[in-house]
This record gives structure tokens, C-alpha cells and sequence, in this order.
């Protein structure tokens, strides 16, 4: 919850209800001629999670006046490839997790081959989604998703942060990885959600992908950081695991006091970054605190 901003929280839970109701629909909606899939599938993305990717579309695109039915698809869209990401993030070639949002993680659940395959189709089905909403930007909606979940954003920082196991990296190696393995989809959340409002053009969507790259990186040093001081129960999944597998994090390589040094300092860039939108980035900035500073 947002501490000492009730309206807040409760924008919070609004957009976090809407998102859940929206992909609750997706998949009532469609036809599956593959039952275990589409079972595989809703246990990847259907549950408890926090839907932050999609509340920052939707935080965005209302800063910039966009309405929130135009906004679902690219909500929808954030959230289908942050699910699948988290999918195969799990499997035993990857991280070999076997709890995610407080349940076993899809190849638990069912097996690696059904857990593979509901990644794909979780992210095939979030460029589906874009595509029929036929926005005006489309073209832009879709090159941001996938250039931020490709190889040159989220696999590609996946990728380095797999071969970054048992080796020591400096801050600004480290940095690099965060910002596409978490920063990218973070990035393209808020880009995607200015996207829907105002075309590429408009000047704000530059502050906004300054706001977007801070928040980020502070979001990823205080998920190092709760990795070591949180429990399994509360972070939904197992705790500790970074330093069991001798991952670089931003408590080992600056301890914890300097690691929440440097997320506080992110924080207030980001909300430096929000003064062109004046009173409409509040929402924002609340947001930004809220990311940064969680307990969970």
C-alpha cells in the first residue's frame, strides 16, 4: 500500500482490479484447442501478481489524457510479456525456481515442455493483442514491446545476468545488465502508455523515459536488497536465492546501506524527471515511491 496516501492506494488497487479483470476476460474469451496450454498459461499470468508494468501504462496514459479503455492493450500487452518472462526466468536452464507469486511455478505445475510453450504463447498473444487493437501508433506500440523484450532489452539482460554468475562486476557493468534485464520492459511500460495518448513526437514522453530508466534500476537494487532482508513468505518467492547462486546484486557489491543510498538517489531523479507534467505526474511520483521503497 502507499503510506500516507490513501488516494493513492486506492488508484493502486483500481488499476490493479482492472488489469486482473482484463486478462481474466483475455482468456475467457478465446478458444483453446489445447486445454493443458492455455491451463499452463493462465497459472503463469493469472494470480497475485503485482501488475506494476501495467499500472505504469496506465498511470502514464492518464497523465497525459488518454483514456482507459485505449490504454487495456498495451496494459494487457506489458503485463502478457512480463508473465512469460517470469515463466521461463523459472525454468531449471534458467533460474530453477520453483515458487513464483506464492504457487509453483508453471514447470512445477505442469512440466518444462508446457511451461516453455506457455511462455510463447504468452508472449505471441501480447503482439496479438496489440495488433487488434488497431491504435493509431501501433507500429510504435509494437517495435517498443519487442525491442524491449528482445535482444536488446530483456533477453539480452537475462542473457548477461546468466553468464554474470560466480563473477564479480563493477557498478556500472551491473547497472548495464539491470537496465535491460529489468529496466527495458519498465522503460517500454511508460513509453507505451504515453504512446497511447500523444504521438512520438511530443516532447513529455523524453522526461518520461528519464522518470522510467531511474525507476528501473532503484526497482531492481531494492529487489537485490529485499532478496537479502525479505522472507519467503512475504516476497511470494524463495528468498535469498541470489547469493545461493553467486549472482552479482547491488548489496554485494555496495552493502545495504549503500545499496538504499543508491536507490534513494534514483528515486529522486525519477521525480525530477516529472516536473514538465507539473500536478498530472503525481500519480507518477507516487508510484515511483512505491516501487522503490516496497516492503514485499
Amino acid at each position: 500500500m502507499l503510506a500516507d496516501a490513501p488516494q493513492g492506494t486506492q488508484r493502486l488497487d483500481a488499476d490493479r482490479e482492472r488489469i486482473n479483470a482484463r486478462l481474466e476476460a483475455l482468456f475467457a474469451g478465446r478458444v483453446a484447442p489445447a486445454e493443458r496450454l492455455d491451463a499452463a498459461m493462465r497459472h503463469g499470468v493469472i494470480g497475485n501478481g503485482k501488475r506494476l508494468r501495467a499500472i505504469l501504462v496506465y498511470a502514464t496514459g492518464r497523465a497525459l489524457g488518454a483514456e482507459m479503455g485505449a490504454l487495456d492493450p498495451a496494459a494487457l500487452a506489458i503485463e502478457l510479456v512480463h508473465a512469460y518472462s517470469l515463466v521461463h526466468d523459472d525454468l531449471p536452464a534458467m533460474d530453477d525456481d520453483d515458487l513464483r507469486r506464492g504457487q509453483p511455478t508453471v514447470h512445477k505445475a505442469f512440466d518444462e515442455a508446457s511451461a516453455i510453450l506457455a511462455g510463447d504463447a504468452l508472449q505471441t498473444l501480447a503482439f496479438e493483442v496489440l495488433a487488434e487493437a488497431a491504435h493509431p501508433r501501433t507500429a510504435a506500440l509494437v517495435g517498443t514491446l519487442a525491442r524491449a523484450a528482445g535482444r536488446a532489452g530483456m533477453a539480452g539482460g537475462q542473457a548477461l545476468d546468466l553468464y554474470a554468475v560466480g563473477h564479480r562486476l563493477d557498478a556500472e557493468a551491473l547497472a548495464t545488465m539491470h537496465r535491460y534485464k529489468t529496466g527495458a520492459l519498465i522503460r517500454a511500460a511508460v513509453r507505451m502508455g504515453g504512446l497511447v495518448a500523444v504521438p512520438e513526437a511530443d516532447p513529455r514522453l523524453a522526461a518520461l523515459d528519464r522518470y522510467a530508466a531511474a525507476v528501473g534500476l532503484a526497482f531492481q537494487i531494492q529487489d537485490d536488497i529485499l532478496d537479502v532482508v525479505g522472507d519467503t513468505g512475504t516476497l511470494g518467492k524463495a528468498a535469498g536465492a541470489d547469493a545461493a547462486r553467486d549472482k552479482p546484486t547491488y548489496p554485494a557489491l555496495l552493502g545495504l546501506e549503500g545499496a538504499r543510498a543508491r536507490a534513494g538517489a534514483l528515486r529522486d531523479e525519477a521525480l525530477a524527471a516529472l516536473a514538465v507534467l507539473g500536478e498530472a505526474g503525481e500519480p507518477l511520483a507516487d508510484l515511483a515511491r512505491y516501487m522503490i521503497e516496497r516492503d514485499y
